[in-house]
């Protein structure tokens, strides 16, 4: 496989993770070819579809942009590539595998991997112990992603000499993932609608994987001390919890041309999001006793009625939480820019990670960026101008910024989140 120029990937990173992730799979499509033609054109095929299909390939500009500014170059490039297509792999497995437990039918405004099948063979209608025979392929669909994803880390990082640190990277990063989608699960039937809760599963599974853990490989691909890593893991931490709470008030209040997503589906699901539980909170300090039935109802378990969806949304506004956590967005992506900004790596990766934060959380150009000196060792990465690098356009400002209709009068600062169980080493930080 060629290796490119990494100034040439610097001016389009997205399209150079793309062309190698098309290479590795095409390489894995063909031994599932081997093993038998019904098995890859019904799930191989289809998990090589999502894979190229579509996503901003966030995951892999945060670690390459980390590895660039840790002084990583052509000798890294190579690596950098293959861990990224990696990490594209497990969101292709995470996806895939939370269209069914959440029984989504659209991702990315096409049909769910499961509702295609289902399609396929006309089963949509005959429930199995699991579900239905698409739930059950999809299933084993995401287990070929992420097979993929473990094949393809390996042969990246396989004869370097930080190969065993970054496999610890992502031994842990595997392991909070699934330890997040299955707290996401937990509380839909334990209605444990707390903040806290809220945020320990945002930060495991999204913060740490998405942004935290990204710029951790980034940087150790590149040989970057250990506070080096460790500040980026914080800084990602910070920006990815922040990036989560936008995608709820996204997934509340969006377009869902632009979402992919029915509007309002996580309060369909009775999922416990953060901003449902900001809404609690504001209920309970406002005396709203019909708002609070209304909330229990939802993350209690109960079948949510499309009415009970359109009085949620109103209630979100009214009560003041959709402003409250976009705030909080606005304040966390710019606790990971300053983060980033002070962890060492050349200002150029520094600025552009800043960016991407920015882009990511839904802020306006520039919003993400912390001033100050990035002082360090690492080697510049290319102008933050040019072909390929100008900021990404924040998206169309949401409904929630405007004033609530219930003001929320000033109060002392919240405690922090407790830290999730020593056995998955994430501190949660100060979220509420």
């Amino acid at each position: 496989m060629r290796v490119p120029d990494p100034l040439q990937v610097d001016e389009g990173v997205p399209a150079a993770v793309e062309e190698h992730l098309a290479a590795v799979l095409r390489r894995r499509a063909a031994d599932a070819a081997d093993a038998d033609p019904d098995f890859a054109a019904d799930i191989a095929d289809r998990v090589a579809a999502f894979a190229l299909g579509g996503g901003r390939r966030l995951r892999a500009e945060f670690l390459w942009w980390a590895m660039r500014g840790s002084g990583g170059g052509a000798c890294e490039t190579p690596a950098a590539l293959g861990v990224a297509a990696a990490l594209e792999l497990v969101q292709t497995c995470a996806l895939i595998h939370d269209d069914v437990m959440d029984g989504s039918p659209l991702r990315r405004g096409r049909p769910s991997v499961h509702v295609q099948l289902d399609a396929r063979f006309g089963t949509g209608e005959r429930a199995l112990p699991c579900g239905t025979f698409g739930g059950a392929a999809a299933v084993l669909a995401g287990d070929l992603a992420l097979a993929w994803a473990d094949d393809a880390f390996a042969e990246a990082v396989a004869g370097l000499p930080s190969a065993p640190r970054a496999a610890g990277v992502w031994r842990v990063m595997r392991t909070e993932m699934v330890a997040g989608q299955y707290l996401d699960l937990r509380a839909q039937v334990t209605g444990d609608a707390s903040a806290d809760r809220a945020a320990r599963t945002a930060v495991l599974k999204t913060a740490l994987y998405s942004m935290g853990h990204p710029l951790a490989l980034g940087a150790t691909l590149a040989g970057a001390p250990e506070g080096t890593v460790r500040a980026l893991r914080e800084a990602g931490r910070s920006a990815g919890l922040a990036f989560q709470l936008h995608d709820d008030v996204r997934g509340a209040f969006g377009d869902p041309a632009a979402t992919g997503k029915p509007v309002g589906e996580d309060i369909r699901e009775g999922k416990a999001t953060y901003l449902l539980a900001v809404a609690g909170e504001r209920c309970a300090e406002l005396g709203d006793r019909a708002g609070l039935g209304l909330l229990e109802r939802i993350t209690g378990g109960a079948r949510t009625t499309e009415e009970d969806v359109h009085r949620a949304l109103d209630l979100l506004v009214s009560c003041g939480a959709r402003d409250r956590v976009a705030r909080r967005v606005e304040e966390l992506c710019v606790r990971g820019a300053e983060t980033v900004a002070r962890a060492g790596l050349a200002r150029d990766a520094a600025d552009r990670i800043g960016e991407l934060f920015g882009a990511a959380c839904g802020l306006e150009a520039g919003a993400g960026r912390a001033t100050g000196p990035a002082p360090g060792p690492g080697r510049a990465a290319a102008p933050a101008s040019g072909p390929g690098r100008t900021a990404a356009p924040a998206p169309a400002p949401e409904p929630g910024r405007t004033p609530a209709s219930a003001p929320e009068p000033p109060g002392p600062p919240a405690p922090p989140v407790p830290a999730v169980p020593p056995t998955l080493p994430a501190l949660i930080g100060e979220v509420r």
